[in-house]
């Protein structure tokens, strides 16, 4: 792990340039960091990344069958009325 030492307005870049990550207020135990990504870059908190691996996983390994009782049965069409022709 790279760690640096940075003040507030202080950036770091990151992809040859293409992201930059500025040091916006530091307050007590709180960093809050300013994050200028392309649009194609995903940015996500840690937490978010990982929740999302997890449900990823569990999706490559569920069971076909268990993911059908998940699915509740389809309702039968509305019945409507036919518009009338002109």
């Amino acid at each position: 792990m790279l760690v640096l030492t940075r003040k507030t307005e202080e950036a770091i870049r990151l992809l040859n340039g293409t992201i930059r990550i500025v040091v916006l207020e530091v307050h007590g135990d709180q960093v809050r960091l300013g994050i200028d990504a392309p649009r194609s870059v995903d940015v996500l908190r840690e937490e978010i990344w990982l929740s999302q691996l997890e449900n990823q996983r569990a999706a490559e390994t569920a069971d076909p069958a268990q993911l059908d009782r998940l699915t509740p049965p389809k309702a039968p069409p509305s019945p409507r009325s036919k518009p009338k022709s002109p």
